[in-house]
């Protein structure tokens, strides 16, 4: 994987991210003779076409194949034998070999234009204006069947279409003087006798028109001056006129008299303003601030993520009505101006490629294979929020790479844009998983580790009993069937209400667990506050909860069990506990402001409890984005989604497109999930990824979701020669004899079917280490066809 620059050489790939010389360490120099590291401006102005979805932007250029087909021999041959056939028929004709070749000469003209079976007039006749009609009528002939000739040869050949082919892919002025050059050819072949050295007869085109016209009005005035200069004039333009539109004369035209207008007019030709000079800046009037960013850019004081946070304010700046305040801010504080709160203007290391312009992080690259489209053979592969927004699920078993080439460059990229204010990212990982070390974020969270200085609240700073109760009905009965979500949504409302209205707060999760148990002490105590009118309301939930305590369908016994996992000694002062060494941290956080979290679960010894959390943080993050401003892009990163996919999950995930978040679930395998959820898994997610090594089971899944398409296939069948004579028979058995094979001939049947885009097979045996398969969905609809990647590109 890539490096960004900070730990390989200058120049060892084409366009690494820069960063600034404030946040860089000292640079190795460069080899004699190898190029210097790209400058922040350079990497500024490096274009960023639009591109089919998934497709690393940054510098992107259409691959050859892309570009234009290459014109194949069978091309060549398909123009060349229609141009032969129609020279033999041209030569036959001229010659008059051809059978009835005069017969619909004869049928359309008068009989009074032949004598004798010649050409001359009868004499009778002599006195008329035109002596010899046979003559004129006969190169109209020829005229018509020439051009019949060559329009059938055109459209045999597809001329039409190899030549755009070949004049639309070339620049201009290029494209002008191909068909410039063409069109000479043309002129030489119907006015010969104009150029000097062209020793061949003229094509049937000047001549049949004039004798057309001598026969329309029964004279030969067209001759005459100054008519027969008009014909020869129309003649040549109609004949320059196809060129002229395939070289594109008249644009190219327009445009030189354009800027030879605003040449004379004393103005500057138009010229565009790369991205380093900022011209959103100046076009909108803020020349001050533009020329300030430029210098910090030129200067090396400002790298990229700098760059991606004052373009990302200006727009917000520019939309609120606000850019004073804007330009005040980059005059004061200059590359710094719309720092992250935390202060931080870049990671301590990088691991992956990113283009925060445009929200990207390269993970591999795409193999030009077979069904790989040209765009997007051996373009470089990447993942942005408008892909992740639809989420992403990654299957792949242990040691195939999913946490170190496609968690952690994602959770370093949503990190860097968090940084640039357009993101926030919640990363929920394994205690000691390489998802970046804690610099990289603001907020970390060791569950049951004593050291951790945050605390994860289990209620996510909720005021509402209804929300919190569904938070933890999903964590801790989300994925019990005998349940049910809404009765242990219900029951704990029925005390998280009461208690709340009680003690102006939730309980801690010993408490709550005494309560679920039904603690008669704890039950008593809390009815006894809720006396008076007022809590009337609460005091009839806790009734209901308290008649339903001990009974067949209670939910309670259950609930405390799951609590009594994080009711341990490990676990002490976490979790809303109430010790003052933790402060708590509220996911709802991230809904509102750009914040880099990391949670770490002690899977290794507590795995239940890990998948217990996850699916807390899960059930939160799904909700509290509903209620955010959608601002900047929300992302879940979950590197083992074990446990976490229930049927309330899926409905949550599903909702979260138009809210501007997105989730990554991976999973070593997809039986971690329940059958019952495949289904609709693999239709709440837009992205998904199958790693090198997933079973077949696994990759009926991916192939059941991938679908089919129509292909086109080749059966070859080879038939055995039986022949009838004699001499033949004799010579196929003198060439089996030799070649010591029969005589065979080939029948080719060309058909479409629908046939799966990846088999389970292909995906279980098919795909090499270090690479994937995957698909791409954007939040806009706009979708990739499931590809081969390589992770290691």
């Amino acid at each position: 994987m890539d490096g960004d620059g900070t730990q390989d050489a200058r120049g060892t790939h084409a366009t690494p991210v820069p960063r600034s010389r404030s946040a860089l360490p000292p640079m190795p120099s460069a080899p004699p003779g190898q190029a210097p590291n790209t400058s922040v401006a350079a990497w500024l102005d490096e274009p960023r076409p639009a591109t089919e979805p998934g497709i690393w932007r940054l510098g992107y250029r259409p691959p050859k194949a892309a570009r234009a087909e290459r014109i194949s021999p069978t091309i060549v041959v398909g123009m060349l034998i229609p141009l032969a056939v129609a020279l033999l028929v041209w030569s036959f004709w001229r010659r008059g070999a051809l059978p009835y070749q005069f017969t619909v000469l004869r049928l359309f003209t008068p009989e009074d234009w032949w004598w004798g079976g010649t050409m001359a007039r009868p004499k009778h006749l002599e006195d008329q204006a035109l002596q010899y009609p046979g003559v004129e009528a006969l190169d109209v002939y020829n005229g018509l069947f020439f051009a019949l000739l060559l329009y059938t040869v055109a459209r045999l050949g597809s001329w039409p279409a190899v030549v755009r082919h070949l004049l639309d892919t070339r620049p201009q002025p290029a494209r002008a003087l191909w068909a410039a050059f063409g069109a000479l050819a043309a002129l030489t072949l119907v006015y010969p006798d104009t150029f000097p050295g062209v020793g061949w007869d003229p094509l049937p085109v000047v001549s049949p028109l004039f004798s057309l016209i001598v026969l329309l009005s029964d004279s030969y005035d067209v001759y005459s001056a100054p008519w027969e200069a008009v014909l020869h004039l129309l003649v040549t333009a109609l004949v320059v006129w196809p060129f002229a539109r395939l070289g594109g004369w008249w644009e190219l035209a327009r445009d030189r008299l354009a800027a030879r207008a605003h040449a004379a007019q004393g103005e500057a030709p138009v010229v565009e303003v790369p991205r380093s000079r900022f011209p959103g800046l100046r076009e909108a009037g803020q020349h001050q601030a533009a020329d300030v960013l430029a210098a910090e850019v030129l200067a090396g004081r400002m790298n990229d993520v700098d760059c991606a946070r004052v373009e990302h304010q200006w727009a917000r700046a520019r939309g609120e009505g606000r850019p004073a305040e804007f330009t005040d801010a980059v005059l004061r504080q200059g590359a710094a101006a719309f720092a992250h709160p935390s202060g931080a203007r870049d990671l301590p290391g990088r691991t992956a490629r990113h283009d925060l312009l445009g929200g990207q992080v390269r993970i591999g690259t795409w193999a030009a294979t077979e069904r790989t489209p040209a765009a997007y053979g051996g373009a470089g592969a990447a993942l942005e929020p408008a892909t992740l927004g639809t989420s992403l699920l990654v299957v792949g078993p242990s040691g195939s790479g999913k946490t170190r080439q496609v968690i952690a460059p994602l959770a370093e990229s949503l990190a860097l844009q968090a940084l640039t204010g357009t993101c926030a990212v919640i990363v929920v990982c394994a205690a000691g998983s390489a998802v970046g070390p804690d610099s990289s974020y603001d907020v970390v969270v060791r569950v049951g580790d004593p050291a951790s200085t945050h605390d994860l609240d289990p209620y996510a700073g909720s005021d509402d009993p209804d929300e919190a109760a569904g938070f933890l009905a999903e964590a801790l009965a989300g994925d019990l069937d005998a349940v049910g979500a809404e009765r242990a949504t219900t029951a704990l409302a029925q005390l998280l209400g009461p208690y709340r209205a009680a003690h102006g707060r939730f309980p801690t999760l010993p408490v709550l667990r005494d309560l679920l148990e039904g603690d008669e002490r704890a039950l008593t105590d809390l009815r006894a506050r809720l006396a008076g009118d007022p809590h009337t309301a609460m005091r009839r939930d806790l009734d209901a909860r308290v008649r339903l305590t001990g009974t067949t369908g209670d939910p309670g016994p259950v609930l405390a069990g799951r609590l009594a996992l994080l009711d341990r000694p490990a676990f002490a002062g976490f979790l809303g506990a109430g010790g003052d060494e933790h402060r708590p941290f509220s996911l709802r956080a991230v809904a509102h402001h750009p914040l880099r979290v990391r949670i770490d679960l002690p899977e290794r010894t507590h795995a239940e409890v890990s998948r217990l959390i996850a699916r807390l943080v899960l059930a939160q993050f799904t909700e509290i984005v509903q209620d955010g401003t959608s601002e900047h892009f929300a992302a879940l990163v979950l590197d083992d989604a074990t446990g976490t996919v229930t049927p309330e999950s899926v409905r949550r995930i599903q909702r979260l497109r138009p809210r501007n978040a997105g989730v990554v679930l991976a999973l070593r395998t997809v039986s971690d999930v329940p059958e019952a959820l495949h289904g609709p898994l693999y239709g709440a997610v837009g992205c998904r990824m199958a790693l090198s090594g997933v079973t077949t089971w696994d990759g009926s899944r991916f192939a059941e979701a991938w679908g089919t398409e129509w292909v086109e296939t080749r059966d070859v069948a080879q038939h055995t020669v039986f022949a009838d004579q004699p001499m033949t028979r004799a010579l196929h058995r003198l060439r089996k004899l030799v070649t010591g094979k029969a005589v065979t001939t080939e029948a080719v049947t060309v058909r479409k079917v629908e046939r799966e885009r990846w088999s389970a097979s292909e995906l279980a045996h098919g795909v090499p280490p270090g690479h994937a398969v995957l698909s791409v969905t954007s939040v806009r609809g706009e979708h990739a066809p499931p590809l081969l990647l390589d992770l290691r590109g």
